[in-house]
């Protein structure tokens, strides 16, 4: 039996398929390790994932109707489906608003018509994000919160994925879940996210930009946490709705909003240096505070974050500064 994790290249899909190598099921990694950041980086988070018994890697854009087409032999055993491959990032998709497009909806819907047509299938799990929620002000953001008022082109596609999952579901009868993630960071994390750009700032000695005048909060939460969530998941087929169609979203954060002043202030810590700090606006799509109601994933899988930002950031930085050769 075969594990499907598409965006196995990437930062959390690496560690998803680690923590599935880890209690033995077989990996197939499907990545298009396209240079939206350090194609290096990829290759790197697959060559230690190569190196394991259970692991096989094809090169392939989700997006590729064809090329995932082409993939029906090696579905033929797959009994899991964590799709993770997306275009990632809020401040990007006003630059390239096809390339989310492209990637988060028809990529996901190459991924569903992949998965109605695997004969073991028994869940297909989902990345969605937390950007989702844009305007609500409600807190803590809750799955039961109408999420009708996208504050970016990104969030606009994850939402789009999720109800064209839901359809899918209805439709087809597979079970899935979408699991909202939010602000990760940690141990090969993107080189475009907050830990990574302001580790290599501070650095290079080059000052760090702070959104909205420092006033944001996010619940940031690790890397291995939330791995630890999809694992969850996957093992946990969605009921049917009232609708019968089974499918599930779930939230998976830290569950402890922190603010993005004590975020940097640990960095600065961690590496011994302090920070030149640039104060700016908040960004057009971008959202001030960010709090997940994580007791459904409680309740349902089991799902209990357990390292705050004083413990994961000092793991973060001791990762950069090894994998960068600084001592």
């Amino acid at each position: 039996m075969t594990i499907v994790v598409t965006g196995a290249a990437g930062f959390i899909g690496s560690h998803v398929a680690a923590a599935l190598l880890d209690r033995g099921e077989t990996v197939l990694g499907i990545d298009n390790l396209n240079d939206y950041y350090s194609v290096a980086l990829k290759e790197a988070r697959l060559a230690r994932l190569a190196a394991r018994p259970g692991f096989r890697f094809v090169k392939a854009d989700v997006s590729d109707r064809t090329a995932i087409e082409a993939l029906a032999p090696d579905f033929a055993e797959a009994t899991g489906v964590v799709h993770l491959a997306a275009q990632a990032g809020v401040r990007y998709s006003l630059e390239n608003p096809y390339a989310y497009v492209d990637a988060n909806v028809t990529g996901q819907v190459a991924m569903l018509e992949a998965a109605r047509r695997m004969p073991k299938l028994k869940h297909f799990v989902y990345a969605s994000t937390s950007s989702v929620y844009g305007a609500n002000k409600k807190m803590p953001f809750s799955v039961e919160d109408r999420v009708d008022s996208p504050m970016s082109i990104y969030a606009a596609t994850k939402k789009a994925a999720e109800m064209m999952t839901y359809a899918y579901c209805h439709l087809y009868k597979f079970p899935a879940t979408g699991l909202r993630f939010f602000t990760v960071y940690g141990p090969w994390g993107r080189p475009d996210m907050a830990a990574y750009l302001f580790a290599d700032a501070i650095m290079a000695g080059r000052p760090i930009r702070v959104f909205n005048e420092g006033r944001m909060k996010r619940d940031f939460t690790f890397v291995e946490d939330i791995a630890a969530g999809v694992l969850a998941a996957l093992d946990r087929p969605a009921a049917a709705d009232a609708n019968g169609a089974p499918h599930t979203v779930y939230n998976l954060g830290n569950n402890r909003t922190e603010d993005l002043m004590r975020f940097i202030g640990i960095i600065e810590e961690s590496l011994g240096r302090e920070a030149v700090k640039v104060m700016e606006p908040l960004q057009m799509g971008d959202v001030p505070e960010t709090t997940a109601d994580i007791e459904a994933s409680r309740r349902d899988l089991g799902y209990e974050p357990k390292t705050p930002i004083d413990v994961g950031l000092p793991r973060f930085i001791a990762w950069y500064k090894d994998y960068h050769g600084i001592a």
